[in-house]
């Protein structure tokens, strides 16, 4: 089957395809007569209806079955021939003027950039450390009293970290709005949950005590009746209450899983649950300036099909993550489709660049480095065993882990040649960021 090959653009390029007449209705001839031996029409038995009727009711749609086959396998042809990297899928259509023997077709479609990687050793990266002691595991001892806090009446008026349950009545106007009213609202004071002119009015308030106060909504707020706006509350508090955090003792170290509240064991697995975790979150921002560096060491053309799959992906993720927040997408305006263009043209170029590495330094994922990461993954849960089963049973789970572990192999290798700094980051500051 003839083939022409055309550079339309960078990255473009038009293939002219013959596929012969001939082959076509010799093919479409022999699946009609294989469906003839077996097909069922009434007043016929088996395999005895006329062939001129198995033309007629299956003579197109075999006929268009044959002819993509073929135009698939002249494409698939000439792809080999020519030594093409097709990216995305081509843009297939019937040509004229091919002749009568033969049935012309035109492919119009990109292929995959050359990638020239610079001298990874001349970039300067910054690596990310943040050491775990003593102090760290207080810290983490803290948060965990205060995710067991219980509470208890204060007798006194409202202040910072107590807990306050009111009535309120939210008015514009001298009008109540949607949304601006509420009974048994319980709050942490300080916490942020509110708007600071709210805890403000509420701050000082004693139980049973009846207070109106303005309160001022961002011009950025969420929506649109009240963003830039002052309201008047009414609220009534009816109860304040103070935190009462445990005791770090035997009891407290129980409740955390330690066999027998030993407090030096409960320690020690903090240690290293906050290591781990510590770990998993400066390799990540290690490893989001090794690739920030990378994207400069080569300049190249992107593959539209891949930026436009891409961003679509994108949007596809946005969508779901509305949903899951209980928003109704249908109820929001239309996304604009270039919303993710930049991140996704970010994603594609960082991709290939990565790609290219991996190939040509053989940094693809090996079975025992496959096997650690997973069993490093597992160790945050209950039955390790089980998870590692789990990993190693499903075939999505293992290619994420794969692709996690090549991630990795390139960042070490790019951390072996740069100029490398060693940067310290603040365990308050890490943990703001995880919790952000």
């Amino acid at each position: 089957m003839a083939t022409q090959i055309e550079s339309t653009g960078q990255l473009e390029r038009t293939l002219q395809m013959d596929v012969p007449v001939a082959e076509v209705k010799t093919e479409v001839d022999q699946r009609l007569r294989r469906l003839a031996r077996t097909l069922k029409m009434p007043g016929f038995r088996p395999g005895k209806v006329p062939m001129k009727m198995v033309e007629q009711s299956y003579g197109p749609q075999v006929h268009a079955e044959v002819l993509g086959d073929a135009v698939n396998k002249a494409f698939g042809a000439a792809v080999d021939e020519h030594q093409l990297r097709v990216a995305g899928q081509p843009q297939i259509e019937g040509r004229e003027g091919a002749g009568d023997d033969v049935l012309g077709f035109v492919a119009r479609f990109e292929v995959y950039p050359e990638i020239e990687v610079g001298d990874v050793s001349a970039l300067e990266v910054e690596r990310v450390g943040c050491p775990v002691g003593e102090t760290e595991i207080d810290k983490t001892v803290e948060i965990l009293r205060k995710q067991r806090v219980s509470w208890e009446p204060a007798g006194r008026a409202a202040q910072d970290g107590d807990r306050v349950t009111i009535d309120f009545v939210g008015k514009l106007d001298g009008l109540a709005f949607e949304g601006g009213t509420g009974n048994d609202f319980a709050f942490v004071l300080a916490e942020g949950r509110m708007l600071p002119d709210f805890e403000t009015g509420v701050r000082g308030m004693s139980a049973g005590e009846s207070k109106t106060f303005p309160v001022a909504f961002p011009d950025d707020y969420g929506s649109q009746d009240l963003a830039g706006k002052t309201a008047q509350f009414e609220v009534v508090l009816k109860t304040v209450e103070a935190p009462r955090l445990p005791e770090v003792d035997t009891e407290f170290a129980t409740q955390l899983g330690v066999p027998g509240g030993d407090l030096e064991k409960m320690r020690a697995d903090i240690r290293t649950n906050l290591e781990r975790e510590v770990g998993q979150r400066v390799n990540a921002r290690t490893k989001a300036k090794v690739m920030d560096a990378l994207l400069g060491l080569a300049d190249f053309g992107l593959p539209k099909a891949l930026v436009e799959a891409e961003s679509a992906q994108l949007l596809e993720r946005a969508k779901a993550d509305l949903q899951a927040r209980g928003m109704n997408i249908k109820d929001l305006p239309e996304i604009p489709a270039d919303t993710f263009a930049e991140q996704a043209q970010r994603r594609v170029r960082l991709g290939l660049l990565v790609a290219e590495i991996v190939r040509d330094n053989e940094l693809a994922a090996k079975p025992d480095q496959i096997r650690k990461q997973i069993e490093l993954l597992a160790q945050a849960y209950e039955n390790p065993g089980e998870v590692v089963r789990y990993y190693f049973s499903n075939r999505d789970r293992l290619a994420e882990v794969e692709a996690l572990v090549v991630e990795q192999n390139v960042v070490d290798w790019v951390l072996a040649k740069a100029k490398v700094t060693d940067t310290a980051v603040g365990f308050d500051e890490l943990m703001a960021q995880q919790q952000g």
